[in-house]
């Protein structure tokens, strides 16, 4: 293996820039001769440190103490995550020695070095590892008596076992890179240390943040939250671990960052009650995602409980709490409910029966373990012993599990695994370079890291778990954690293994429990859960947060965050998730809106039969003779048809009601104005012809007369005729009339295809004939009433005119009302049978009265020729002399007369 030439001046220079003072190094500095070599070996080993000795020597870093104040590196030793961790090491090297089938005939020794929690120091302290690779140049220094200086022999290390932090990790990983010096860590779980063009000499038989991150990711949608906040220690744990939480969030979506938060790594004295108070302000956010570290953990539960916080937050933690029991002591309820996560483990037995084992006596090799029997068992070994306040002197004879609480540290197994790797690949590689040779060959002398390297990424064998321990290209371990729950009841309180992840979450939901054995699931959202038929507007900036708008009028709610409209036909169902099809109604018989035009329709119906068979049964008698016989039967079958349309309109609507409903809309109407017009208009001729001359006007007989009408009746045939050819009946329905603002209330009306328009052109015809004869009417309102049916009619049409006049305006002026259908159909009906009665009661009720009341007034009187009945007629109009015969007696004989020269 290639050296690295050491230059003192530019290294020295090196020192400061990363935190280090230049006497750190100062074993690496050249020895004068003068030293005997007693003082060179005590300057050369540090005062804290482990060594073993080996044919191959591994370097091992821990945090046996945490990290110090007040300008003292070092603090409080820690019991579990320092002591059973290096003895865990020395532990599986002993295994290894003792193995016959793994490094034959090569001892692994060790160089266990102590970081006290601090990156700075580590980096100090792991300096020792590169020492040996290190070319010293003692060309410029010389002893005092100016002989040269003579070097230490420092150990080689060729791979490092370590570290536990992951800020740690990444600084001594940036200089053992520089000498190549493998490194696979038991604990450093940081994203960063994943890049294989930085840290391309790190492995770690644990999963990184990455795979954590997303695991507390999948436990978070899970349980259904989607606002939380994050809290880190300040680090490249802590703050790695977050930012790659926040962009799985970022990619995944559906979870919202409240707050982020840091924990800076020399906080100010309450500091930590600032940080609750902060989580506080965004309150919704129950839920806090935790990559920090134990001290960091207790002081952050500490001071929520301290503020009256105790179980307002939902805890979720990283492995850096894990199934830990430092962190919950004395404060028990403000942890309950924690979910926390950690790489999957088991048990290690061979080590529980290892440590229950160790003692004083027995582990002088461990020169950490003096002050780990004092702290363990709350004792005081000697005068210079490390808690000189303790009252109690420890004995020697005090048993580790017995005299004192002992549970296996989580990280136990990953140190064993560590070291196994590195032993395996060491293995790997002695097959390769010294096949068949006993011990290490020449090749294996120095040993290339670059080459150990490729070894280390090669292995796969199972673990002291039982699982298999593998490095992909990136030298992580694959992501397999178990999840945990710390929950407490009336007896016990502890963590509780509530599901797994292996590349996916499988968590078991009835295991959970958040506060005494209430397994209710708590929320930690910004919004709650739209109801149905509710649409999400998101708050800008901020997806997870939203308010609720429902979806109005015709609109349902289409996705989460949109409404659309129905189609016309359609309406909201009563969730508003969905369209259903608008009820169909139509006017129904039992209405009020049709009973009322029915009753009237049916006694219109029996008053107009009634009066057809009067005049049947008097025929011949001088009255019916006398009303023009043929002409009344058309008037009266126009009568009949207006009192029967009322059972078409209110009939439900298909292709043949519509049929008939277009073909005797304006036929009734039709036949009885086109009867009067032809009878007025015969009035109008005869007298003016009589003004003139004696000759009777020409078409005045009843089959001229019924000629003329059926002429009229022709052209609404026709139009009628011709409306079925452009456009044939056919039903619809119409959505438009009664869509009112509440869809609950909207309906669809089933018609017939008569629009407006078209009724005003069907019903137009009949008008204009209404219209004419009311004209006629008024022209033949000079004519005495004693000797024509002018006045009469004149009455009728004035009345009919009145009537219509007041439909236009109902009837068109409902158009928008919800009530149309109902409306319109009850105003034309009934209009259409008051027309009707108006005739039939003004024209032929009095005809009837006479004939049935006083048949002596219906006899037949002497004939005159036409010339003396008009000029009678003339005359009694002049002289105003009409009182003086029974009434219709001229009347009578001027039809009588007609009727005779007609034939």
């Amino acid at each position: 293996m290639s050296s690295y030439t050491y230059n003192p001046k530019r290294f020295l220079k090196w020192l400061p820039a990363q935190g280090l003072a230049k006497k750190t190094f100062s074993t690496l500095l050249p020895i004068c001769s003068m030293m005997d070599q007693r003082t060179i070996s005590f300057l050369y080993e540090y005062a804290h440190s482990i060594r073993l000795d080996g044919d191959i020597i591994l370097g091992g870093l821990f945090p046996v103490h945490s990290r110090g104040g007040g300008g003292v590196p070092c603090g409080e030793l820690k019991k579990e995550k320092g002591i059973h961790r290096l003895e865990a090491m020395m532990f599986a090297i002993d295994l290894i020695n003792k193995d016959p089938e793994l490094l034959p005939n090569i001892t692994l020794g060790a160089r266990i070095l102590d970081t006290c929690s601090r990156d700075t120091y580590a980096l100090e302290q792991s300096l020792t590892f590169v020492q040996a690779l290190i070319e010293k140049d003692g060309s410029d220094v010389r002893c005092a008596n100016g002989d040269p200086p003579i070097f230490a022999k420092p150990d080689k290390i060729v791979g490092v076992i370590g570290a536990a932090a992951s800020s740690v990790s990444i600084m001594v990983a940036n200089i053992l890179r520089l000498f190549k010096i493998p490194q696979i860590s038991y604990a450093s779980t940081a994203p960063e240390l994943s890049d294989n063009t930085r840290y391309d000499f790190f492995s770690r038989v644990v999963p990184p943040d990455s795979y954590q991150a997303q695991a507390m990711m999948d436990i978070v949608t899970a349980l259904g939250w989607n606002y939380v906040s994050t809290l880190a220690s300040e680090g490249n744990y802590g703050e790695s671990g977050v930012e790659a939480f926040v962009q799985i969030s970022r990619e995944m979506g559906g979870v919202c960052i409240a707050q982020s938060l840091k924990i800076p790594r020399e906080p100010k004295p309450g500091e930590f009650d600032k940080i609750v108070m902060r989580l506080l302000e965004t309150s919704n956010a129950r839920a806090v995602i935790m990559f920090a570290n134990e001290d960091d953990i207790r002081r952050i539960l500490d001071a929520a409980k301290r503020n009256n916080q105790t179980g307002h937050f939902l805890w979720v933690a990283s492995d850096s709490w894990g199934s830990k029991i430092s962190p919950v002591i004395g404060q028990e309820k403000v942890a309950e409910g924690a979910v926390t996560i950690m790489p999957k483990r088991a048990s290690v037995d061979a080590f529980d029966r290892y440590f229950r084992s160790r003692s004083l006596s027995n582990n002088r090799r461990n020169v950490w373990f003096a002050e780990f029997w004092e702290e363990n068992f709350g004792c005081k070994l000697g005068m210079h012993g490390k808690r000189p306040g303790s009252p109690k002197k420890c004995t020697g004879l005090e048993k580790v599990g017995r005299d004192s609480g002992y549970e296996q540290e989580g990280k136990v197994q990953f140190v064993m695994d560590a070291v196994y790797a590195m032993a395996h690949a060491l293995h790997r590689m002695h097959r390769e370079l010294c096949y068949g040779y006993p011990g290490l060959c020449p090749k294996m002398a120095n040993i290339d890291g670059k080459e150990l390297l490729s070894h280390i990424r090669a292995v796969n064998f199972n673990g002291s778990a039982g699982t298999p321990v593998v490095f992909n290209e990136n030298g992580d371990a694959p992501g397999r954690y178990d999840i945990f729950q710390y929950q407490s009841n009336r007896t016990t309180r502890g963590y509780r293994v509530i599901g797994t992840w292996t590349n996916k979450l499988d968590i078991k939901m009835g295991l959970m429990q958040w506060r005494a054995s209430d397994r209710s699931l708590p929320a930690s959202v910004c919004s709650v859960p739209c109801r149905m038929g509710e649409r999400k507007k998101i708050v800008k900036g901020v997806p997870c947060c939203w308010h609720c708008e429902r979806c109005e009028g015709y609109h349902f709610q289409a996705s989460e965050f949109s409404c659309e409209l129905c189609p016309y036909e359609q309406r909201p169902d009563a969730n508003r998730t969905g369209c259903q099809d608008i009820p169909i109604i139509k006017l129904e018989w039992h209405s009020p809106w049709a009973v009322i035009p029915v009753f009237i329709s049916m006694l219109g119906i029996v008053a107009t039969t009634f009066v057809i068979v009067t005049f049947v049964r008097h025929n011949d008698t001088p009255i019916v003779r006398a009303s023009g016989r043929e002409m009344s039967y058309v008037l009266l079958t126009g009568i009949f048809l207006c009192y029967a349309i009322t059972f078409l309109m209110i009939a439900a609507p298909d292709v043949g009601v519509c049929s008939f409903r277009r073909i005797f809309l304006g036929l009734g109407m039709c036949f009885s104005y086109a009867a009067l017009l032809t009878k007025t208009n015969r009035i109008h001729r005869i007298f003016e012809q009589g003004k003139k001359s004696v000759t009777a006007p020409r078409f005045i007989s009843p089959a001229s007369q019924l000629v003329i009408t059926f002429s009229l009746i022709s052209v609404q045939l026709l139009g009628v005729f011709v409306w079925f050819v452009v456009d044939p009946p056919h039903t619809f329905v119409d959505y438009g009339e009664q869509r009112t603002q509440d869809p609950a209330a909207a309906r669809g009306v089933l018609k017939c295809d008569i629009s407006d328009l078209s009724l005003i052109c069907s019903l137009g015809y009949s008008i204009l004939l209404m219209v004419t004869c009311t004209v006629y009417a008024i022209k033949t309102r000079g004519v005495p009433e004693t000797f024509n049916e002018a006045k009469p009619i004149g009455f009728t049409m004035y009345t009919t005119c009145i009537i219509w006049l007041a439909f236009i305006p109902i009837f068109f002026g409902t158009a928008q009302s919800a009530e149309r259908m109902y409306i319109q159909t009850t105003t034309l009906t009934i209009s259409l049978s008051l027309s009707a009665s108006v005739s039939l009661g003004m024209l032929y009720m009095p005809k009837v009265y006479v004939i049935i009341f006083h048949p002596e007034q219906n006899v037949p009187k002497r004939k005159r020729s036409f010339k003396a009945i008009v000029t009678a007629a003339t005359m009694s109009g002049k002289l105003q002399k009409g009182g003086d015969r029974p009434n219709g007696e001229v009347k009578t004989e001027l039809c009588e007369s007609m009727e005779t020269n007609s034939e």
